[in-house]
């Protein structure tokens, strides 16, 4: 798809004479030339393989994703003590569980 380049400045358009003047120079792509570009796969191989790569299933899994409606307050006042909330809610559980801890 071909898209329709303008070849003069046209003020209103969210970018200003400077802007137009800077890119005004770079050659129009045309279908030709993108097909010789390289893939973010072929450039960064050792990044494109960290990014598709997944953690898996737990091998023995240890927790279980549950829906809890819990109030606003509560939420916002663990949140506020920062990062691990969601693991200080757990000890706030367990510590009032009648088998403390044990499961």
């Amino acid at each position: 798809m071909m898209r329709k380049t303008l070849k003069t400045f046209v003020a209103g358009r969210g970018y200003s004479q400077e802007d137009w003047d800077c890119v005004s120079e770079i050659p129009e792509l045309l279908d030709p030339d993108v097909t010789k570009g390289n893939t973010f796969k072929e450039i960064f191989p050792e990044l494109a393989e960290r990014a598709l790569r997944a953690r898996g299933k737990q091998k023995a899994p240890t927790k279980t994703r549950v829906t809890l409606r819990i109030d606003s307050a509560t939420i916002a006042a663990f949140k506020a003590t920062g990062p691990g909330w969601q693991t200080r809610i757990n000890s706030a559980l367990k510590s009032v569980m009648p088998n403390k801890g044990g499961v």
